[in-house]
C-alpha cells in the first residue's frame, strides 16, 4: 500500500462490510449506495436529473438504482406536481432505518479496529 493509504480506515470499511453481508439487509451496489446516501444526506427535492448531475453518472444508471431501491422500499418516486415531466425521489422510513443500522455497523467497526501504531 502507498504511504497515503490509511490501512485502519480500510479495516474499518472491511469490518463494516462484513457486518452488512452477515445481516439480512439487502446488498446494494456501490452506485446504489451512493444514490441512497445522496438522497438521505442532502436536502430535497431530489430528481433523477439532479442525482445524475451530482454523482456524474447517467440518468439511466440512476433510474436502475431507483428501481431496485424502490422494490426494496428504501425510496419512493412520485410525479412532480409542478412539472409532470419530472419525477421526485422521496425518502422512506425503511430507507432511514436501513441507513441508521448501517451507521451503527460503521461505528461498531470503528470501535473494534485498533489504532495504527505511529511510525
Amino acid at each position: 500500500m502507498s504511504e497515503k493509504t490509511n490501512p485502519r480506515m480500510l479495516k474499518v470499511w472491511r469490518e463494516a462490510h462484513r457486518a452488512c453481508v452477515r445481516s439480512n439487509d439487502p446488498d446494494l451496489t456501490s452506485r446504489q449506495m451512493s444514490v441512497l446516501l445522496s438522497i438521505y444526506m442532502t436536502e430535497p427535492p431530489h430528481t433523477v436529473r439532479a442525482l445524475a448531475a451530482d454523482l456524474n453518472i447517467s440518468k439511466p444508471v440512476i433510474t436502475r438504482a431507483l428501481d431496485t431501491m424502490g422494490r426494496l422500499g428504501l425510496v419512493k418516486r412520485k410525479k412532480d406536481p409542478m412539472d409532470g415531466r419530472s419525477v421526485l425521489v422521496q425518502r422512506t422510513v425503511k430507507g432511514a432505518v436501513f441507513l441508521s443500522e448501517l451507521s451503527d455497523r460503521i461505528v461498531s467497526a470503528d470501535k473494534s479496529v485498533p489504532p495504527e501504531p505511529n511510525k
